[in-house]
């Protein structure tokens, strides 16, 4: 049995309070669908300088909606189709869980087990992970700490709290594991090397056999494959600068995949449905590990604390964010690269979710407004996830942090 943590204790009276507040937003805010819906995707598009999209829309746990827009290529017009292989980024954490999952449900692995049980020798004791040696606190980490992202680690080792990029960065513990949430692709990639030197489980042929071959995710790999190169999307920055598509050769947890919107939308039915897990490995997935009370997602360690999203509950899951919708609890994970932004959106109980894939670093400007459209007023945390809306530049930086940013409420649209 799953204990739930204090902080869903939070009374619900609370929860509609903060829900509440979204009667200061526009009223005409509704679902769309069919031309209507493509229609005000691409007059968005337009607006942000977004030169491709792709929406998918699941019901019930069923894709009922699954349309691209624009181009992937705009220097040769070629147009982004739902086969189209795009980066998928760090939404790949979330896929990566669900599969890990599956050696959870066999006994293969044990979520709250330290590391130190499945390694042959200490962390330490390997190359990578030499920069950790005389401080034993590597001990406590667990799958389940660094799949909820409490591990202690930076988002990287070359992006130290406060510092700028440093290719030569350590490794280093910035607060004891499992006492508190802060992003850490390290962590997940740690997970990804117990995986593979503790339990002999290849990682690439663990994705590709729980969810890329049962789901039918057939334009889906971990690493670059050649047959992509025909249908490749190519990103762009936020002045519409080619950026290329990176041909990943090595498998990395934290973010090495290409995938289609066809594909990722089928992954994400399944896993809204639970396919591939028994119902208690499913329920222990989505169980929420640890409240967030950052400001903002990144910086990751360091940032001020707020209380500006417990009205929703915004806390962390194994691989995914979990917070507490207008419609009942639901998930979500994002993928944020240069030319790359990518949600997916589950709301649990009505098995109703989104997927927005984009090809632009300008793509989650447009993000809360698509929210809103697809699947309706859904207090998803916006602010923290810092999709401030292209036509609201006045949210960014210490200039938004003075503003009201519950994420019950949405800034009007300029158009």
């Amino acid at each position: 049995m799953v204990r739930q943590p204090w902080f869903l204790l939070i009374p619900f009276a609370l929860l509609l309070a903060g829900c509440a507040t979204h009667a200061a937003a526009p009223a005409t805010v509704q679902r769309l669908r069919g031309d209507a819906l493509d229609h005000r995707v691409e007059q968005l598009m337009t607006a942000a300088n977004v030169p491709g999209l792709a929406i998918a829309i699941i019901e019930n746990g069923k894709v009922t909606y699954l349309h691209a827009y624009g181009e992937r290529d705009t220097a040769q017009h070629l147009p982004l189709q739902t086969d189209t292989v795009m980066y998928a980024a760090s939404i790949t954490k979330m896929a990566f869980s669900y599969a890990v999952m599956g050696l959870v449900d066999e006994h293969r692995l044990d979520l709250d087990a330290s590391i130190a049980s499945d390694l042959p020798k200490p962390l330490p004791a390997y190359e990578k992970y030499a920069d950790l040696a005389g401080d034993d606190r590597w001990k406590a980490l667990t799958p389940a700490i660094l799949l909820s992202h409490r591990s202690g680690f930076p988002n990287f080792r070359f992006w130290q709290p406060g510092k700028d990029y440093d290719p030569n960065g350590k490794l280093a513990f910035y607060f004891d594991p499992g006492t508190r949430y802060a992003y850490s692709g390290e962590g997940i990639n740690l997970l990804q090397f117990v995986i593979e030197n503790g339990k002999g489980v290849d990682v690439g042929t663990l994705m590709r056999d729980r969810l890329f071959a049962p789901f039918g995710m057939t334009r889906t790999s971990m690493t670059w494959r050649e047959d992509f190169a025909a249908n490749v999307a190519i990103g762009y920055d936020e002045h519409g600068k080619a950026l290329g598509h990176k041909r990943r050769e090595s498998v990395r947890a934290a973010g090495s995949m290409d995938t289609t919107p066809h594909d990722y939308a089928q992954l994400l039915a399944a896993m809204v449905r639970g396919d591939g897990l028994s119902a208690a490995a499913h329920r222990n997935w989505l169980a929420p590990r640890v409240a967030i009370r950052s400001v903002q997602q990144f910086p990751t360690i360091g940032a001020p604390d707020t209380t500006d999203n417990d009205a929703i509950r915004l806390s962390y899951g194994l691989g995914m964010a979990r917070y507490q919708s207008s419609n009942g609890p639901a998930f979500f994970k994002a993928g944020h690269d240069d030319g790359t932004n990518n949600l997916a959106v589950c709301q649990m109980d009505s098995r109703t979710c989104v997927l927005l894939m984009s090809n632009s670093s300008n793509g989650e400007s447009i993000f809360a407004y698509l929210l809103e459209v697809t699947i309706g007023e859904s207090c998803f945390p916006w602010y923290w996830e810092n999709y401030i809306p292209f036509d609201h530049p006045e949210l960014r930086g210490e200039a938004g942090q003075k503003m009201p940013r519950t994420a019950c409420v949405m800034p009007t649209p300029s158009i």
